[in-house]
């Protein structure tokens, strides 16, 4: 895995220009993380993941793709950033802040929002998201809704919180 200090190639392609190779370790991430790890049994494959309005971001690593994250095309064109995840080995290296950056570089000065768990806002605040509404349990994990203006200045985020 990349340390601190490389920065990673992150790889992007809309949801029609996905290859089956791609995909498939996407989704092996995605139900390693989301359906195993944290133990939430549902349907990881929704549907978006091929539309030509889902970008889709990813850091391989040497045994597969160790980081992702979509970005969908919603409503009245606000952006959705979601399936945020890094595999373990990869936790801590700062790759989510490198794919972070890589979705904020396509989303530009749009509206966007995301659900994150609660214990990860004070990362997704670093770019510009900020907490609206009160937390609510998604599959037993408590989450908030996040939201960035529209106008928000895309610039690099300030250093990790501590925790």
């Amino acid at each position: 895995m990349n340390t601190r200090n490389d920065s990673p190639e992150v790889a992007e392609a809309a949801g029609d220009e996905l290859t089956a190779a791609p995909l498939y370790e996407i989704l092996r991430l995605r139900v390693d993380v989301f359906v195993v790890e944290q133990e939430c049994p549902y349907p990881e494959i929704d549907g978006r993941d091929l539309s030509p309005d889902t970008r889709h971001f990813w850091v391989r690593g040497r045994d597969g793709v160790d980081g992702y994250l979509r970005v969908l095309a919603g409503q009245e064109g606000v952006r959705r950033v979601g399936r945020v995840c890094t595999s373990g080995g990869a936790r801590g290296s700062g790759l989510g802040a490198h794919l972070m950056r890589a979705a904020m570089a396509h989303i530009g000065d749009r509206e966007s929002v995301l659900d994150s768990q609660v214990y990860a806002t004070g990362f997704y605040a670093r770019f510009g998201y900020r907490t609206e509404g009160e937390e609510y349990l998604e599959d037993g994990i408590p989450h908030v809704v996040m939201r960035r203006p529209a106008g928000s200045p895309v610039s690099e985020p300030g250093p990790a919180p501590s925790r």
